[in-house]
C-alpha cells in the first residue's frame, strides 16, 4: 500500500471513530428502548474505526515515518515528532482501548435504566473525543513538520 494511501486513510477512519462516538454519546444521552440497538451499533463503529486507524497508521508508521522522521528532525520544527508525534503514538492508546470496552458496557446493559452504566459510556465517549481530537491535531502539526523541512531542503515532490 502506499505512502499516499496509508497517509490520508488512518486519520480519515480517526475521524469516523470520532464521528462514531458522538452519535454514541447523542443516543446514549438520548437513552431508551427503541435506540439500544443504535446505541450497540455505534459502540461497535468506534471500536471497528479505531482498529482501522491502528492498523493503517501503524502500517504508515512503521514503513514510511522513520525516513520522514529524520527529515522532520533537521527540518525548522523538530518539535512536530520530539513532541507531538511522540504524545501521539502514546496517546493513541487509551481512546483504542477504551473503544474496545464501549461495545462491551453498551451491550450488557440497558442504558435507558442503568444510570452508572450511562454515565460511564458518557465519560468514556467524552474522553475518546478530547483525545481522538488532539491526536488529529497532534498529526496535523507533523504534517506542518513535514512540509517545512522538505520547503527548507528545497526537495519538490508530493509535499504542497
Amino acid at each position: 500500500m502506499s505512502s499516499n494511501v496509508l497517509i490520508f486513510t488512518h486519520p480519515a477512519f480517526g475521524i469516523l471513530a470520532i464521528l462514531s462516538t458522538v452519535w454514541l454519546l447523542v443516543e446514549v444521552l438520548n437513552a431508551n428502548q427503541n435506540n439500544q440497538k443504535r446505541i450497540i451499533k455505534a459502540a461497535w463503529s468506534i471500536a471497528i474505526f479505531m482498529t482501522l486507524t491502528l492498523l493503517f497508521g501503524g502500517q504508515w508508521y512503521v514503513t514510511y515515518y522513520p525516513v520522514e522522521k529524520e527529515i522532520i528532525l533537521h527540518g525548522p520544527w523538530p518539535f512536530a515528532h520530539n513532541f507531538f508525534m511522540e504524545v501521539k503514538k502514546h496517546l493513541f492508546f487509551i481512546p483504542l482501548i477504551l473503544s474496545f470496552y464501549l461495545p462491551i458496557v453498551a451491550q450488557n446493559n440497558a442504558l435507558d435504566e442503568n444510570q452508572t452504566a450511562r454515565k460511564i459510556v458518557i465519560a468514556l465517549a467524552s474522553i475518546i473525543i478530547a483525545l481522538s481530537l488532539f491526536i488529529e491535531g497532534a498529526g496535523a502539526v507533523i504534517n506542518e513538520g513535514a512540509k517545512n523541512a522538505y520547503k527548507q531542503m528545497n526537495i519538490q515532490g508530493d509535499v504542497q
